[in-house]
């Protein structure tokens, strides 16, 4: 089995400490239970703009876009940011 290991970046763990407790909860569910899949990427969106990252994971209302890095058997989710939808692709 494939381990899949997840890395926020300050951004995204900033934005989400912002966050209400529920919400915030529901992320990171969704997120703990993308990685614990053994192809995680096929609940992905690879991105046509590659200036904000490579995929997007939906999340409701929320999105959260994210690298992939393979080192040797671990495979690593690199979070990038997490914002609302209408705010997500504004930079």
């Amino acid at each position: 089995m494939i381990i899949w290991k997840v890395i926020y970046s300050k951004e995204a763990i900033d934005y989400l400490s912002k966050l209400p407790i529920k919400i915030r909860k529901r992320i990171l569910d969704k997120i703990k239970f993308f990685r614990l899949q053994e192809n995680p990427l096929k609940y992905a969106k690879k991105l046509k703009n590659s200036n904000f990252g490579s995929y997007r994971f939906r999340i409701g209302d929320y999105r959260a876009i994210f690298e992939i890095d393979d080192k040797g058997n671990i495979k690593i989710l690199l979070i990038l940011t997490i914002n609302h939808r209408k705010d997500i692709y504004r930079k």
